[in-house]
């Protein structure tokens, strides 16, 4: 299954707040962190705040801050809701699947598709920041790449 660009999106701005040490970033800031489009990352912030996962402060000492649910919600809870409700493959668009009456690829995918939501149902966004316990990988290739 494949994330909608502003699924991603929307999750890397949460990690990006979830790693603040007491800053708080602006949506133009986090979204030059990144390297992605202000106006993208603006409905982002906007949707996550609409959602109670972000907290947008105006003013001088303002900027994007976690609440205590943006913390600890589950990130498949997150990524069904961001996603929506829909099918991995379209059976009935513009062109309809002439084999969609008799069709178990479907249902099948269904599955597969809860089952990528339900892997990520015991992750929250605290587990997802958290300092490393090991190596990182690209340590590894860095050191490759002095020989």
């Amino acid at each position: 299954m494949r994330l909608t660009r502003f699924t991603d999106l929307a999750l890397r701005v949460l990690m990006r707040l979830g790693v603040e040490d007491g800053e708080l970033p602006t949506t133009r800031q986090v979204a030059a962190a990144m390297d992605v489009p202000y106006t993208h990352t603006a409905k982002v912030v906007a949707r996550l705040q609409h959602m109670g996962l972000v907290e947008a402060r105006r003013g001088r000492g303002g900027g994007l801050a976690l609440t205590a649910a943006g913390r600890t919600a589950s990130i498949g809870g997150l990524v069904r809701e961001l996603e929506g409700p829909g099918d991995v493959v379209d059976c009935e668009g513009t062109t309809p699947c002439p084999l969609r009456s008799a069709c178990r690829l479907r249902g099948a995918l269904r599955q597969a598709q809860e089952a990528f939501f339900v892997s990520l149902d015991p992750l929250t966004l605290a587990d997802l920041v958290e300092a490393p316990t090991g190596p990182l990988l690209v340590s590894l290739s860095l050191t490759r790449g002095a020989d």
